[in-house]
């Protein structure tokens, strides 16, 4: 036999995939297993399993069941690995062909051959493919920033635009560097409040599902996506025309050019002066702490958000998590009936797909 044949596969297990009820009958190998039910539970996987030979008068007695963690059934059935993550409600019957076990939905007729995923990763792949469209109903806009059961707005401070040339970045990983993103459209220079829409998520926590920086307070009629220096929307869909700008810190942030240049300058001599270190772990970390200390209620503890000031010029510029983290996101102009910017939006998630 080969090396390949003779080693044995590697188990198939859940990560925290919590308790279950099971028949006794099913863990004695007194019955073939047969089915599978998730009903709702405060308490483990609210995954029930029947044998094939289990009547009502048995399943009912409750000295018949007993609990045991999901993963054992896999081990058990590896098919359980394919349904774990399916939703509340769902009724399942192990058959086989042609040698092969699997569970088919019983609602449905559909055979659970691949392993189904789990709702956030769902809600990520859809997120994914929302967001940078050239343009979204208003109504998605309304509701980005309007507060309800799921969302709050957080008003984060004000950052200073000295020259009013806007530019877009993930501030430890891209600010000041050629892989920024500088707006075609600018702003008056001054001083603008910046506002985050906060979702606490069912399956991933507290998120910022969208950044605005604010100009003024005239209604807003339309949103435009904002396009890089030299370009305009039209432009979208030529070679080498992107809207987005690149996260690979997990972070972002509204700033001036001025700002980003100075930036440039501190880490290039932070860097100089700290031989080996890293600027986030030595010396952001610790003022992201003390940011989660002052004001913890809307944010994750260490990493969500931080308000600073540069150390040169005193120039505010504040840096937020963007939503589920790295990716490329653009950002979008609300007019006024003028055509002037009211506000710069960056939208990192669709509240809907996350409630």
């Amino acid at each position: 036999m080969s090396k390949q044949e003779t080693t044995p596969p590697e188990k198939l297990h859940i990560k925290g995939a919590g308790g279950m009820i099971i028949s006794k009958s099913v863990l004695n190998g007194e019955q073939p297993l047969k089915w599978l039910f998730r009903d709702e539970s405060p308490y483990g996987s609210g995954w029930v399993a029947f044998g094939a030979g289990d009547d009502d008068e048995y399943v009912n007695n409750a000295d018949n069941l007993t609990i045991i963690d999901f993963n054992e059934l896999i081990d058990m059935e590896p098919a359980a690995y394919n349904v774990y993550h399916m939703p509340v409600g769902t009724e399942l019957e192990l058959c086989a062909d042609k040698g092969e076990r699997f569970f088919v939905d019983c609602k449905t007729g559909k055979a659970i051959l691949e392993p189904v995923k789990h709702p956030m990763q769902l809600a990520f792949e859809q997120n994914l493919r929302f967001l940078n469209q050239p343009e979204y109903p208003e109504e998605f806009w309304q509701g980005l920033f309007q507060e309800n059961e799921f969302l709050q707005l957080f008003d984060v401070g004000e950052i200073d635009l000295s020259t009013g040339e806007l530019v877009l970045a993930d501030p430890l990983s891209y600010l000041g560097t050629k892989y920024q993103t500088v707006l075609a459209r600018q702003v008056a220079a001054g001083s603008y409040p910046v506002q985050l829409a906060v979702m606490r998520t069912r399956y991933a926590g507290l998120r910022y599902v969208a950044a605005r920086l604010l100009f003024s307070q005239e209604p807003v009629v339309r949103h435009e996506i904002a396009m890089p220096k030299g370009y305009n929307p039209e432009d979208l869909g030529k070679p080498r025309v992107f809207s987005f700008f690149g996260v690979d810190a997990g972070l972002a942030c509204f700033a001036d050019m001025a700002q980003a240049q100075e930036y440039q300058r501190f880490a290039g001599q932070w860097y100089q002066d700290n031989q080996g270190k890293n600027i986030y772990n030595d010396y952001f970390a610790e003022l992201f702490k003390q940011s989660y200390a002052q004001q913890s209620e809307q944010q994750r503890e260490c990493i969500d958000f931080l308000r600073w000031q540069l150390p040169e010029s005193g120039s505010r510029l504040i840096m937020f998590t963007s939503g589920l983290g790295d990716g490329v996101y653009s950002a979008y102009w609300g007019l006024d009936a003028a055509g002037a910017p009211v506000e710069l939006v960056i939208p990192f998630m669709n509240p809907e797909f996350f409630r």
